[in-house]
């Protein structure tokens, strides 16, 4: 008798075999292997009910990078950033990186300017935070003062993280409010708050509840006069997270940065205009002194002394790679020009999204490719009834309230980046247009209202 034949799991079709008549193990090991064909396909399968990454207008972070450095960071998946010995030449990228944003942002070499890269900003604004509050402790200590009670000044438009660092290392936030038609902090309401227990102020170059700059320059100025009148030492750290790789390149002339001697430190997002996927973030202070030596580790069972400063230790390096071969591929002319294209994508698709008539503007992506926009007090549908319609057409809008004390104006936002084409913004307006008309003949009967605390990153 001839027994049947039983497929070589090789030769299988893979919709097949008998792992794909079965649901796949969801919360517990499976009891036993299976092919690598078949589990890349299940878990392929799956996330495709993920949204399009490049539909999602509400991420800053990159969705596209170019093929030959997609295949870079694929090739270099496995080097552990954290072991410097074993991985030199990824540590020397780290180092070239780290020296061309500092000159990038006008640090003053003779201060000693030292940076280091981070998963991404939020754990970039966790090590200047805590560079600050250690270096007040410090100047506290030496005068033989309390430093029971830190304080933080900053806006309340600041990304969750820095509500993060406060409740973390026992830091009291004291926020700056915002107002309807006024989503940015003021240098006024800054000294304001600056006291002998204030570790330092935030100032955001980018924000991202609508992409403006804050203005760092009054701010900076207003702080230091203020120091000089009450013998303070309060210093200023800008959040460059959204606007750090943009500035510099279509907005040189402003001051923001380094060029200001009152401004210690700066975090900034690879992942974000730099270009890189994610994970990459870069922390920067412009000295030496401005960076606590006791918050520096130094490990040897690596091979040989290796100073870290960083929350997390073994992260993979491609990220730094990826990072490195922008600035070689694209150099200064290239993000000029990546950045001029994405803000007159913004303004223009802005432009063309105030004269449908049911928005209004809160600002138009001139200073960042980044705008929200609000409903007009006469519609009969809300911002989140837009945002829920455009999704089915596959784009992300996110739609939100404003911070504390704004919270009664609900916007949509739109984060123009690169892989977002001219074409894509009209097909993106064909399908508001559609949307609105669908509205404005067929109102909900009760506009939809946001569900919990939408995450801006």
């Amino acid at each position: 008798m001839v027994k049947p034949l039983v497929p070589d799991a090789d030769l299988a079709p893979t919709y097949g075999s008998r792992t794909m008549s079965e649901p796949a193990p969801k919360y517990s090991l499976p009891p036993h292997e299976m092919s690598p064909r078949t589990a890349y396909q299940l878990i392929h399968d799956e996330l495709m009910l993920d949204g399009n990454a490049r539909l999602n207008l509400a991420t800053f972070v990159t969705t596209w990078m170019e093929p030959e450095a997609a295949r870079l960071m694929a090739e270099t998946f496995d080097k552990n950033m954290i072991d410097k010995d074993e991985y030199p030449r990824t540590a020397e990228l780290e180092t070239r990186c780290v020296n061309m944003i500092a000159r990038l942002f006008h640090a003053p070499e003779h201060e000693g300017p030292v940076g280091v890269s981070a998963v991404g900003s939020s754990e970039a604004v966790m090590l200047a935070g805590m560079a600050m509050k250690w270096r007040w402790r410090a100047q506290r200590s030496a005068a033989g003062r309390s430093a029971a009670a830190p304080n933080l000044v900053l806006g309340s438009n600041v990304q969750v993280v820095w509500e993060k660092f406060c409740r973390y290392w026992e830091v009291e936030p004291r926020y700056i409010p915002m107002r309807p038609g006024r989503y940015v902090i003021t240098p006024e309401e800054v000294v304001a708050r600056c006291d002998q227990n204030t570790i330092g102020a935030v100032a955001i170059l980018g924000t991202t509840f609508t992409g403006e700059f804050e203005p760092i320059e009054a701010i900076h100025d207003a702080l230091v006069a203020h120091n000089a009148a009450r013998g303070l030492e309060v210093p200023l750290h800008v959040d460059a997270a959204s606007g750090g790789f943009v500035a510099p390149f279509i907005h040189p002339q402003l001051r923001w940065d380094f060029r200001l001697p009152n401004v210690v430190s700066i975090n900034t997002s690879g992942h974000k205009y730099g270009l890189v996927y994610p994970g990459v973030g870069w922390a920067l202070w412009r000295g030496k002194a401005y960076l606590p030596e006791e918050l520096v580790f130094h490990v040897n069972y690596l091979g040989g002394d290796m100073p870290t400063f960083t929350l997390n230790f073994s992260r993979p390096g491609n990220p730094i790679v990826g990072q490195y071969y922008n600035f070689l591929r694209l150099g200064r002319e290239g993000y000029t020009r990546i950045m001029r294209t994405l803000c007159t994508v913004s303004r223009e698709l802005a432009a063309e999204i105030a004269a449908l008539g049911p928005f209004a503007l809160l600002s138009d992506g001139s200073a960042i490719p980044v705008f929200a926009f609000r409903l007009k007090e006469t519609t009969r549908y809300s911002v989140y009834d837009v945002s829920e319609r455009l999704r089915s057409h596959g784009w992300q809008v996110p739609a939100y309230t404003m911070p504390q004390d704004a919270e009664a104006i609900a916007v949509l936002r739109i984060v123009v980046r690169e892989g977002f084409s001219r074409d894509m913004a009209d097909l993106l307006l064909a399908d508001l247009r559609s949307v609105i008309a669908a509205l404005e003949a067929n109102p909900p009967a009760r506009p939809a209202q946001a569900h919990g605390r939408f995450h801006h990153g």
